[in-house]
């Protein structure tokens, strides 16, 4: 097994059209995991995913805004990538201009360029959240079944 660098995690995630696990806890300290879309400001390493207000991960978060995100390629000799983190949420309608730039360029990685505005657009709208996940830790691990 190799281990990645916090550089290497960030391609390894944003690789392809790979989903991320994003790991919430509930109000009762259970937990919830969901797939998501998901990007990354290359400005500043924040994750980046859009969420339903109304959702039971985007209430987790807000309640308790830590969060773990991982991606795993599922063909051997296997890897994966974790980010744990803190989550902030901005209404859509706080900032739409975001909302749909974010939305834009996430949805490009998972439908494609003659798609991206179609579900930017789509997803861009009041009742959604621009989740902005601040990196505490990012870990993975390359070959592990070498």
């Amino acid at each position: 097994m190799g281990k990645m660098s916090e550089d290497e995690v960030r391609t390894f995630m944003r690789s392809g059209s790979r989903t991320g696990k994003l790991a919430t806890v509930r109000p009762d300290g259970s937990p919830h995991v969901v797939p998501v879309w998901f990007d990354f400001d290359d400005a500043n390493g924040d994750l980046i995913f859009l969420t339903r207000t109304q959702s039971v991960k985007e209430a987790n978060m807000r309640a308790e805004p830590r969060i773990s995100l991982a991606v795993d390629e599922e063909v051997s000799p296997f890897a994966f990538a974790r980010l744990d983190g803190e989550a902030t949420l901005t209404d859509v309608e706080d900032d739409p201009g975001a909302a749909l730039y974010w939305s834009t360029l996430t949805c490009r990685r998972y439908v494609g360029d003659d798609r991206a505005d179609e579900f930017g657009r789509r997803n861009a709208v009041p009742g959604e959240s621009v989740v902005r996940v601040r990196p505490t830790r990012l870990m993975g691990e390359t070959g592990v079944a070498d």
